[in-house]
């Protein structure tokens, strides 16, 4: 394991025991617990995008403000939602973004996830074209983002202005970007299809298939189908790959009263209101020497370069700061990773 990373799925509601009961401070807190993450040798801040939901919605803001907060920790989305994207505005920001932190941002990128909304993005003027699925719609924005943050000419230069006709690119670019770039894949075909793109893999505690095997095993599978289908496109560099774990190591009674319920927890099969069904990774919640040794034995953590560990955003910046730490010291080491210096 070569990079540990914090997943906050930025929740805020005013209900008790929240500690994040506003928009705007679930906001402070997610720049407050990036600082603290690298503090402690985290690796990466990572913030999961929903709309039509109390949680992360425009990420760029958000990423902007963490970036100037910190220096070295990667900044990044798990996973925004192309399907409502215009994508050459977002590769102004993405490119804005990434130039304000120095080249640390890690863009995670997807067709999204069941919703709220019922036309959500409908209602943001995104309608696929004749023949296009919503996700077909989301590959084809992700693919025009792609090409504009990598320079190609995408507006006709007036020539009463520039002197000539040629091919504008937006402006500003921040290279290396297109480089980290990642797509979240739920499935084997989805794996493949990243792989045969040039993209970076993205899974997480979800599969949208469900074979009948183990949670951590149908991940690796999916994880040595895009290593094998990367291999086959003959890129020529080494692609990133990973893996979202839900892990709670219990230290304290705090930690039990929160998450004591969660300790044996097993994977999950169950639908989400699509066709088929979908596989949910377990909790790792119990004992440190527990969690890590459970985790050295999950075949997609052993696969992975990065672990991404889902945090309770709503419990606030410093019982997630104690929870960072306690798998700093207590269940990293066991994945062979160090802190950060």
């Amino acid at each position: 394991m070569k990079r540990i990373g914090f997943l906050s799925f930025g929740h805020y509601q005013p209900v008790p025991g929240s500690a994040a009961r506003t928009a705007r401070e679930a906001l402070v807190q997610t720049v407050e617990l990036a600082v603290a993450a690298e503090e402690l040798g985290f690796d990466g801040a990572y913030v999961r995008v929903h709309h039509f939901a109390r949680q992360q919605a425009a990420p760029f803001p958000v990423l902007a403000a963490m970036a100037a907060r910190t220096s070295r920790i990667e900044l990044g989305t798990g996973v925004i939602d192309m399907r409502y994207e215009n994508p050459l505005y977002m590769a102004e920001e993405a490119a804005q973004t990434d130039l304000i932190s120095d080249g640390r941002l890690q863009l995670g990128v997807s067709r999204g996830s069941p919703e709220p909304a019922l036309h959500g993005p409908a209602t943001f003027g995104y309608v696929p074209a004749e023949g296009e699925t919503e996700a077909d719609m989301a590959r084809r924005h992700t693919d025009v983002f792609r090409r504009a943050i990598a320079g190609a000419g995408v507006a006709e230069s007036n020539p009463r202005m520039t002197g000539r006709s040629v091919q504008l690119p937006v402006l500003p670019q921040s290279p290396g970007l297109s480089d980290r770039i990642w797509w979240g894949s739920g499935t084997r075909a989805t794996a493949r299809w990243t792989a045969e793109q040039g993209m970076n893999l993205m899974s997480s505690t979800l599969l949208t298939e469900d074979t009948g095997v183990p949670f951590d095993e149908l991940q690796a599978e999916q994880i040595a189908l895009y290593r094998q289908v990367w291999r086959d496109s003959g890129w020529e560099r080494e692609p990133r790959i990973s893996v979202s774990r839900s892990v709670m190591p219990i230290v304290n009674d705090l930690d039990e009263a929160y998450f004591g319920r969660d300790r044996g927890s097993v994977d999950q099969v169950g639908s989400l209101g699509e066709p088929g069904l979908a596989r949910f990774g377990k909790t790792y919640a119990g004992d440190p020497d527990q969690v890590a040794e459970d985790l050295a034995k999950d075949a997609a953590v052993r696969e992975a370069d990065t672990l991404l560990v889902t945090i309770p955003n709503a419990l606030g910046v410093d019982y997630n700061t104690h929870l960072m730490r306690s798998i700093v010291e207590h269940v990293a080491p066991a994945l062979g990773w160090q802190p950060a210096r």
